[in-house]
């Protein structure tokens, strides 16, 4: 009888404690919504937001990935960094695959990450992204044109590329804000908030941080970024800033990444902008 009431007990434990590893280490793609209010746009924009694919894989030619983003229908789509990985496993023709697909349906635009520079073929991979039908963004505005209206996007290259070439990159996004226009900075680094401040961005996306690595949902935002150390203050989540709105993706890296993530699903990052009421 006593044999019987332990495994009675032990049992349900069992069960609950295989359920929540089978959730914290739930890899499945997850699809992340925010929504943003501003007088400067006329009409809804949205935007797919994919950063740190590191080369991974989603499916047969890249069909889970490509298939969350169609089912969202974007306006725009933008790539946000480390969309290459430099470590020799990781198949780069996988994040081609993906960018080519992606800028066949949409208009779509890349500024580098860490990783693309570490591989030394930076200038090689933005190369090949361009022949793909992808825009490389290296401190500069473009106009976007969409139903009837104009944004504005900004970019440039990750500080792996050298902090003057940084620097130099900002100040030139910054001056090419347009104060007429709602302006977007695309960039791999969401720590470095205090050089976004008051540039003249109204949204500003990021990635890099890949939502910490280990989280604990409600109680802890993420364990240990890069850049950011210990409970990383831009992990994953929307920020608002002095004059403008920081939104920083999780990531899609998977089996790219040497640790496993931890109730922190991969994500593909939907920011709907709309006209304020």
């Amino acid at each position: 009888m006593l044999g019987k009431k332990k495994r009675r007990i032990w049992l349900p434990l069992a069960v609950l404690l295989a359920g929540t590893v089978v959730a914290a280490l739930d890899a499945r793609l997850a699809v992340r919504h925010y929504r943003l209010e501003t007088a400067r746009v006329s009409a809804p924009v949205r935007i797919a937001l994919l950063t740190d694919l590191h080369s991974c894989d989603y499916g047969e030619g890249q069909a889970g990935l490509l298939k969350a983003v169609a089912a969202e229908g974007p306006d725009v789509v933008l790539l946000g960094g480390d969309i290459v990985d430099d470590d020799a496993r990781m198949d780069p023709e996988r994040a081609y695959t993906a960018a080519s697909a992606l800028a066949a349906s949409w208009p779509t635009y890349y500024v580098s990450g860490n990783h693309e520079f570490w591989s030394g073929e930076a200038d090689a991979i933005k190369t090949a992204l361009e022949a793909r039908g992808v825009t490389v963004l290296e401190g500069a505005c473009v106009p976007v044109a969409m139903d009837g209206q104009t944004i504005q996007l900004c970019g440039m290259d990750d500080p792996a590329a050298g902090e003057a070439v940084w620097r130099a990159q900002l100040a030139r996004a910054a001056a090419q804000a347009d104060p007429d226009l709602f302006t977007i900075l695309l960039t791999h680094r969401p720590e470095r908030v205090e050089a976004y401040r008051g540039r003249g961005f109204d949204l500003i996306l990021a990635g890099h941080a890949h939502g910490g690595q280990w989280r604990l949902p409600g109680v802890v935002n993420g364990l240990l970024a890069p850049d950011q150390g210990l409970f990383p203050p831009y992990a994953g989540g929307r920020y608002e800033l002095e004059g403008g709105t920081l939104i920083v993706s999780r990531g899609l890296a998977r089996e790219s990444t040497r640790v496993p993530r931890v109730f922190n699903r991969p994500e593909l990052v939907i920011i709907d902008v709309t006209p304020a009421c």
